[in-house]
């Protein structure tokens, strides 16, 4: 590999000096990553190291789904790098789930397939999820509940109303993907829906839908009528 300093390449190259005299929405998600890295490491200047991770993790997507623990131990990162990384996409998060003009709206089963197909549909464990929803169905958040097996998950449904009790949320919409890539409902997932519908009426906070995430597909089982 031709190996080139950041220094010894042209000034205009540099994303920190992009970032200042374009703006951040000029940059590549590349330069964007080198801005935070900082320094590159040996054998690669800071904007190949970017590429390589952007590229190693299948995008900004596949970064976001490693934990610190995983970036920590990529080449040329280490435990600083790996938070700053780590922390910024928290941000990025918070920022579109707390800001009430840029939260997301769900209408319909497809918007809320939007919000996570691209990070759920790769999980190869089941992850149950609770979307929390205000009275014009604005995302207030979306919050883990349980990881289980290849083919289940265990859900208590004190753990599924306790955040949307904190975020007083209107309603819910409950989440979970099939890593086999079939999103069809098992008969636990039609029982587990029937169970919480129940638990929600009795606490005022509505559970609008469960969509089933599979392999660039998903059910809506309020669609399927049991809802």
């Amino acid at each position: 590999m031709d190996y080139r300093r950041l220094k010894d390449l042209p000034e205009e190259m540099f994303p920190r000096e992009r970032l200042f005299r374009l703006g951040p929405e000029a940059l590549s998600n590349r330069e964007i990553l080198a801005v935070l890295l900082r320094t590159g490491c040996k054998g690669e200047n800071v904007l190949d190291l970017a590429e390589r991770l952007l590229t190693e993790s299948g995008g900004l997507a596949g970064l976001g789904r490693q934990t610190v623990h995983d970036l920590a131990r990529q080449h040329g990162l280490g435990q600083a790098k790996a938070s700053v990384i780590k922390a910024a996409l928290e941000l990025g998060r918070r920022c579109v789930t707390t800001d009430p003009l840029t939260r997301p709206v769900v209408n319909s089963p497809q918007d809320v397939a939007h919000l996570v197909m691209e990070e759920m549909r790769y999980l190869d464990r089941e992850h149950f999820r609770v979307v929390s929803l205000t009275t014009k169905n604005h995302v207030l958040g979306i919050t883990p509940i349980s990881v289980g097996s290849l083919n289940s998950s265990l859900v208590h449904p004190r753990e599924c109303f306790k955040e949307a009790i904190r975020r007083n949320s209107n309603a819910i919409i409950l989440l979970h993907n099939h890593p086999s890539g079939d999103p069809t409902p098992s008969q636990e997932d039609v029982e587990v829906t029937r169970r919480l519908a129940e638990g929600g009426s009795l606490l005022g906070i509505e559970v609008l839908d469960h969509v089933i995430i599979g392999d660039n597909r998903y059910i809506s089982l309020k669609e399927r009528g049991i809802l």
